[in-house]
């Protein structure tokens, strides 16, 4: 088994687990910027899914470009011959959308995080660094976007794909974010329309 079925495979494992009762749990809801106390069972919460899927797409720029359609809440990854990859996204909410043109600098494999200084002065209490895993904010995967504070990245609230909850970053699910990982390049431009 490669690399990526397995960690799709791991990643299923763990939403599929056996149910168990709930409990409450201390977490860091980056839609919120504050620590919360949660109610949380192994399942989590459950959202209608976003499915990936390719669909016609006809643009101007080339193939390998990541369009994010904030409106929308989706992000296109240009494809040969008039097609595209649609993926649900997760995106800024109120006060914190962007729009414009970078390249993609970097690419990590479950990323540890940094909260950017402006965020841990509106949340005293959040970390200096949190390790990466499935529990990390930033998910399975990041994609990072120039000399930006934002990111393409996974995320530890699933539910959360098709909302205007972060704090500018661009969000997917963890199986998304591995499978457009995969295929996007460093380098490669991002174009996130408003």
């Amino acid at each position: 088994m490669d690399r990526r079925k397995f960690t799709i495979a791991a990643l299923a494992a763990l939403a599929g687990a056996a149910v168990t009762p709930a409990f409450a749990k201390r977490y860091y809801n980056p839609d919120t910027n504050r620590w919360e106390e949660r109610e949380v069972s192994s399942g989590g919460r459950r959202g209608k899914a976003i499915p990936k899927e390719i669909v016609p797409y006809e643009t101007k720029y080339k193939v390998g470009t990541i369009v994010v359609e904030t409106s929308e809440r989706r992000l296109y990854l240009v494809l040969p011959d008039g097609k595209a990859m649609k993926y649900g996204i997760g995106v800024g909410r109120d006060g914190f959308t962007w729009s414009g043109q970078h390249k993609i600098t970097r690419k990590a494999e479950w990323p540890g995080w940094t909260p950017p200084a402006a965020m841990r002065k509106r949340v005293p209490d959040l970390p200096a660094y949190m390790p990466g895993g499935p529990k990390n904010p930033l998910g399975a995967r990041a994609l990072y976007i120039g000399s930006t504070l934002y990111r393409i990245h996974g995320t530890s609230e699933p539910w959360t794909i098709g909302q205007a909850v972060s704090s500018g970053c661009i969000r997917l699910t963890n199986e998304d974010v591995i499978d457009l990982y995969d295929r996007a390049k460093v380098g490669a431009t991002v174009v996130v329309h408003h």
